[in-house]
């Protein structure tokens, strides 16, 4: 986009620190705002996100068609291989974000606090709670390093246009948990559980793995090892993270069928992160200004680390490393991954392969 001239690098940069600061997946989040800028409006950010996310989001759903029929040792060797990419792709994530997020012992008094209160209280409530409780104890304590900023976003949609957008959000957030209890619908199921997984996630692709675990491992609806496999799987597809969604809407059990679980889910995970971004931009310059703000979100993305590396210890390594082979090549996978800066399609091919070789053994 640079080189094609749609956009400088300062605004860039700025786009960039938006979609870092508002829960959802940011890089689709700065697709989707390319796609509003270059087609000037709307039908051009859907048409950005579309060619983004079709991609990978039609292979993981081909897998997940799939998957039923894999059977026998090879087949279940290459999904546990799998499993060991989750583990290996999460504990560098984990490494990465608490390097740039927690450098200094507030952020990891603040990440530490994050644990306590998930690993204490469990389920989506307690994870809200330790974002929120993150930012406020960043209010307190990291506001030392308050930045002056002084470009400019323009972007076509007005305030107004942003405020509709912003307003969709927060009712959609409150109502979808009533209208899924009342229609019982499975469908609405789906997309409820997935809207709030995609509304609440701070921090990049990874750390929606312990929101959506809360969300479709925790009632039944998928296993941890299909969980994990299909999170294996995605981190060899091109295209953002978010696009998991695919895979576990059409595993899903209260799915009536594999396509429209997928629909649900894709749209449900999405909609919240494009919702957001849509309606924040008329009002960031404004607000990335503020010290509060930049100090709030130091103190959510230090909770954040938290919250990635209590999952990395469960649901991840608990449901992929049974023995002393299994943690060798799960840390075989990280020394890729970390020390020879291999690409993760690489190390999954890798895994998936050792995977199956050791059924064999």
């Amino acid at each position: 986009m640079l080189r094609q001239r749609w956009i400088d690098e300062t605004e860039y940069a700025d786009l960039v620190a938006l979609c870092q600061f508002l829960p959802g997946p940011a890089s689709s989040q700065i697709g989707f705002a390319l796609g509003l800028l270059r087609g000037n409006g709307l039908r051009g950010g859907l048409a950005a996100w579309l060619g983004f996310t079709l991609p990978s989001a039609v292979i993981l759903f081909a897998f997940a068609l799939a998957a039923t029929t894999l059977d026998g040792p090879l087949a279940q060797g290459f999904l546990h291989g799998l499993k060991l990419v989750a583990v290996a792709v999460v504990a560098q994530a984990v490494w990465a974000m608490a390097r740039t997020l927690t450098p200094d012992f507030p952020r990891v008094l603040i990440a530490s606090v994050a644990i306590v209160i998930s690993g204490l209280l469990g389920g989506a409530l307690a994870q809200i709670a330790a974002i929120a409780f993150g930012a406020l104890l960043g209010l307190a304590f990291c506001r030392a390093q308050d930045r002056q900023i002084h470009t400019r976003l323009r972007y076509p949609q007005s305030r107004y246009a942003g405020a509709i957008a912003l307003l969709i959000f927060v009712v959609l957030l409150a109502l979808l948990p009533i209208t899924r209890n009342a229609s019982g619908y499975p469908l609405f199921a789906i997309f409820d559980a997935f809207y709030r997984s995609g509304a609440l996630v701070f921090g990049g692709g990874h750390v929606v793995l312990p929101l959506l675990q809360v969300e479709v491992v925790a009632p039944g609806w998928v296993t941890n090892p299909d969980f994990l496999a299909g999170y294996g799987l995605a981190q060899a597809v091109p295209g953002p993270l978010f696009a998991l969604a695919a895979y576990l809407g059409a595993i899903a059990q209260p799915a009536t069928n594999a396509f429209g679980g997928a629909l649900a889910a894709l749209i449900g995970i999405f909609l919240p992160g494009l919702l957001l971004v849509y309606g924040m931009l008329p009002f960031w310059d404004a607000l990335r200004t503020r010290p509060l703000a930049q100090a709030a979100m130091r103190g959510t993305n230090a909770a954040v680390v938290g919250l990635l590396a209590l999952a990395l210890y469960n649901p991840v390594c608990t449901s992929a490393i049974f023995n002393r082979r299994d943690g060798i090549l799960a840390l075989g996978g990280f020394v890729l991954l970390t020390c020879f800066k291999l690409p993760s399609w690489i190390v999954v091919v890798v895994l998936a392969g050792s995977g199956m070789i050791v059924t064999r053994v």
